[in-house]
């Protein structure tokens, strides 16, 4: 039966419904001895691995009933729905489907949009372990434990079935247990921090790793439904790819630091060729390296006009917002004199606006100006872009600044109509407190339910508890918000103490459980000049 569809593969034809439904009336004779029979694995690894569609007769194989006999563990996650706002797709629609983009990347039809996995994907020693570790990325999903683990014994047991040398299992099995780690490190940690590159480089280990690691990611993401995948979200990964890439070659990361820093600094004084050098050398020299590393060339060239203009103009606060088409970002950049509580203002400025922050960098020049970058979307996920709402926008940050926040009507609004969708779902709240991801700060992750006006929720608890913020990741999956912060204490150093940690915990626990996004202590000072955020 197998053959049947590597045939119709092959020469191009369809299957005659009379036959469809004869090979269904008879899939009890697809049994241990035919799973075994390395003819029979031949040709479903024909269809797989083929360039040519492999989805269309993978799906055609699904809805006989064959795929999931012969492979016993894909069956299990046939029609399995996702119960969540973020999965678009049952289970096995949504691993035919990464197989099938997995094909359009090789063929080269999306090289506009992924140019790096299309180079890539024809560096690779062996294509089939890529094609096989798409197949089986998910096939534990449902199952109790973690799938990913579950995942990675099935693929040992599975792969020498489909013909692949113990190499070649090792590196499915790999994959799949691994497939989560580029995109979590990518959209939840500081890609500036060298220790994230270092721990990263440390469990992939091999070049090769890499590449089928951000293909494998890059599928994966785009196949979960319309609308997830996005330019910012591209750009992290390719961040992380080059960064890691350099690593794994030179064998140490801060190895073309200074180099990258210095070349940055050139590119920027090439854009700036309308200052006076010694200008150019004054804003430079105001700012760290961790500055040049963390922000691109674009950033740079926006960061040194704001500054300038708002220093010429002998204004209190600067604030610029451009909008970035192909990352789907606004892009706000805020230059004020550094205070306590800043970025919880900002957040809160932002979620009275309906924008959603994506990322955040807090730097903090050597004369004490606070210069924070933000990225923002609205809440479905694409960039402000109205004149209008962009010069509200700008207003609002400003308001904020001062301290002067609106009143709370406006997110009330907001956040009860998202309730409303996202009633449904449960989403438990879980904060974890890292001293190991970063060398420099203590890492926060604070998992809960999606709504406008988290973010400042939070940030504001950590501001009243006298943490400062260096860098802030937003990544949102459906329902559920996954807000990472990096923190120091007022001393610049990690939090260590075993009952401040679990203050910590107490308070943004509540803080993400937060029925109103501003508390009654908060509008009963409203008005007020405010300590803080």
């Amino acid at each position: 039966m197998i053959e049947i569809f590597a045939v119709a593969h092959q020469s191009g034809f369809d299957i005659h419904p009379n036959a469809l439904r004869h090979i269904g009336r008879h899939l009890a004779l697809i049994d241990k001895t035919v799973r075994e029979d390395p003819a029979a694995n031949k040709a479903f690894m024909e269809v797989l691995t083929s360039k040519d569609h492999p989805e269309l007769n993978l799906r055609r194989m699904n809805e006989a009933g064959v795929f999931g006999r012969f492979v016993p563990d894909f069956g299990r996650v046939v029609a399995q729905m996702q119960y969540d706002m973020y999965h678009h797709y049952t289970v096995d629609e949504h691993t035919i489907h990464a197989i099938g983009l997995l094909a359009k990347i090789e063929r080269g039809e999306l090289a506009d949009e992924h140019p790096m996995s299309t180079t890539l994907i024809h560096k690779l020693v062996s294509r089939r372990v890529l094609y096989v570790a798409v197949l089986l990325h998910d096939i534990a999903k449902g199952r109790q434990g973690d799938h990913s683990k579950t995942g990675e014994r099935i693929a040992r047991t599975l792969c020498p079935r489909l013909g692949l040398t113990a190499a070649e299992t090792d590196l499915v099995a790999w994959l799949v247990r691994w497939h989560l780690l580029m995109s979590h490190t990518a959209f939840k940690r500081d890609l500036a921090d060298r220790k994230t590159i270092l721990d990263f480089c440390k469990a992939v280990k091999s070049p090769e790793r890499l590449r089928l690691l951000i293909i494998l990611t890059v599928v994966d993401i785009r196949a979960v439904g319309p609308g997830v995948w996005n330019g910012w979200k591209g750009q992290l990964l390719r961040d992380l790819y080059d960064q890691a890439e350099e690593v794994l070659i030179a064998g140490h990361a801060t190895t073309g630091r200074k180099e990258r820093v210095d070349s940055k600094k050139a590119e920027l004084a090439s854009r700036l060729g309308d200052w006076p050098k010694r200008s150019r050398d004054i804003h430079m020299s105001r700012l760290h390296d961790s500055y040049w590393i963390a922000e691109d060339s674009n950033t740079h060239e926006h960061n040194a006009r704001l500054i300038r203009e708002t220093e010429s103009a002998g204004e209190e606060v600067g604030v610029m917002l451009s909008v970035n088409a192909f990352q789907d970002m606004t892009e706000v950049g805020v230059f004020t004199r550094d205070r306590p509580g800043l970025f919880a203002r900002l957040s809160g400025a932002f979620a009275v606006a309906g924008a959603s922050v994506v990322d955040a960098k807090i730097h903090t020049t050597n004369d004490g100006k606070a210069l924070d970058n933000f990225r923002i979307q609205t809440m479905d996920g694409s960039a402000f872009s109205d004149p209008h709402k962009l010069a509200q926008m700008e207003r609002s940050v400003r308001r904020a600044v001062v301290n002067k926040l609106p009143a709370d009507e406006n997110l009330k609004r907001k956040t009860n109509a998202l309730k409303k969708r996202m009633a449904v779902f449960t989403v438990e709240p879980l904060i974890l407190i890292d001293n190991r991801a970063s060398n420099r700060a203590t890492v926060i992750e604070v998992n809960a339910r999606d709504r406008i006006g988290l973010l400042y929720d939070l940030t504001r608890a950590l501001s009243r508890m006298r943490l400062s913020i260096f860098s802030a990741h937003v990544a949102t999956y459906g329902e559920r918000a996954v807000d990472v912060f990096y923190v120091q204490d007022l001393e610049g150093q990690k939090i260590t103490g075993a009952q401040r940690i679990a203050n910590i915990e107490k308070k943004l626990l509540a803080a993400s459980l937060g029925d109103l996004p501003f508390s009654h202590e908060h509008r009963r000072r409203m008005g007020a000049k405010a300590h803080g955020g």
